[in-house]
């Protein structure tokens, strides 16, 4: 394999320390919704629907707040806001264990608006720190990060909160937010190239730079993350059915780790490839994962297509987001990026989990994946008019780094 896109990656100045730091600043930010929901089934006792209310309001508050986020950044800079997110997040964090529950409901959905932007902020500092051709590379290590980080993340919380605490826990999981925080504060990397930032800034219209394309990548970013989301409830589900409940966390490994390996063969490509034909190559390989049965062994084999999709198409979205955003309105544009992310994560697992309940498990695959491949069939046509539209000369890196993919 073809190491060296990673190795010329590696080598630009702040990448390395970046990539480093958005490992562990990802970490408590994974574990923050299963805590929130361990406390209120533990301490609270409540049910885990109060639970998911919660988890519910933490993710339409980031939702909203992604972009609101991007665009502060845009206009006032990194450090301010990250100083505004950080200060919030202690507050949620140290007041949260004293909170009754009608209380915490509107404290989740303020702290998720009001959330560390720290996966937007990173994809936005490596479009600043890497020029755009080698940029696929270095989304394919963010991904990969990402998928580090939802493996190891979740699973210490779980630890944590069954061994110590779930109070403990909350504070712990506020106490990791805050210093990551304080690190990328700290860090304070870049959100603009060096030849963006002593351009004068401009207020550009919505309509010139929020164009079809950069909506379809958008709505391609939420449907990957239903399928991935439906997949990850579907599994369980499958496994409980056939009494092998217990290979659950073998199957989930083995998926995001066919998932790492997918997003490192991705960065080492030398030819861009769409995001949106990686959705749909996504959704065709998640809706067969069903006929593995009970056999946790035969699971495992069906998710790995699957699975060596994942990372690639997230880091692709990413990618052309990126590209197609004017520097100017990157912030906002990472921020609408991370919102559809969120919005997928929380769409996919209650839509398989209420097809299951109606059907069988294996339905669960079937239905995120159809409907990944819908979105995907729905919103392809959008690259392929722009290229059909675009001059066969003189087009710009943008418009070719946006249609290259549409080829294979």
């Amino acid at each position: 394999m073809n190491l060296k896109p990673y190795r010329e990656a590696l080598a630009l100045p702040g990448l390395r320390s970046l990539l480093l730091v958005s490992v562990f600043a990802r970490l408590p930010i994974t574990a923050a919704g299963i805590t929130l929901t361990f406390y209120v089934v533990l301490d609270l006792g409540r049910g885990y629907g109060a639970a998911g209310l919660v988890g519910a309001a933490l993710t339409v508050g980031s939702a909203v707040g992604n972009p609101l986020l991007g665009r502060l950044i845009d206009r006032h800079g990194l450090r301010p806001v990250l100083a505004l997110t950080t200060v919030a997040e202690a507050v949620f964090w140290a007041a949260a264990p004293a909170l009754s529950y009608p209380l915490l409901l509107p404290a989740a959905f303020l702290a998720g608006l009001l959330a560390l932007p720290a996966f937007s902020v990173i994809r936005q500092s490596i479009a600043a720190l890497v020029p755009a051709e080698r940029r696929r590379p270095a989304y394919a290590l963010d991904s990969m990060s990402t998928e580090l980080s939802f493996m190891i993340g979740p699973a210490v919380a779980v630890a944590a909160a069954t061994a110590v605490s779930a109070r403990a826990t909350l504070w712990a999981v506020g106490a990791g937010i805050v210093l990551s925080g304080a690190t990328l504060w700290l860090l304070n990397p870049p959100t603009r190239s060096a030849s963006e930032a002593t351009t004068p800034a401009r207020r550009l219209p919505r309509r010139t730079w929020l164009t079809p394309q950069l909506l379809a990548v958008l709505a391609g970013g939420a449907a990957a993350t239903v399928v991935l989301a439906g997949t990850d409830v579907a599994v369980v589900a499958v496994l409980r059915e056939n009494g092998a409940v217990g290979w659950t966390g073998v199957v989930l490994a083995a998926w995001a780790v066919s998932s790492l390996v997918g997003g490192f063969a991705y960065g080492a490509v030398s030819r861009p490839l769409s995001p949106l034909v990686l959705l749909a190559a996504l959704s065709v390989c998640t809706i067969p994962v069903g006929l593995g049965g009970g056999y946790w062994w035969l699971l495992c084999l069906a998710l790995i297509p699957a699975g060596m999709l994942c990372a690639p198409t997230l880091a692709a979205t990413a990618d052309l987001v990126s590209t197609l955003a004017p520097a100017e309105v990157r912030g906002v544009a990472m921020g609408l990026h991370g919102s559809a992310v969120t919005i997928g994560m929380a769409v996919g697992a209650p839509l398989a989990g209420a097809v299951m309940d109606r059907s069988a498990p294996v339905w669960g695959f079937v239905v995120t994946g159809a409907l990944g491949l819908l979105v995907a069939l729905v919103v392809l046509p959008v690259e392929l008019r722009r290229r059909r539209a675009a001059p066969p000369a003189g087009r710009t890196d943008v418009e070719k780094l946006a249609t290259a993919g549409t080829a294979h």
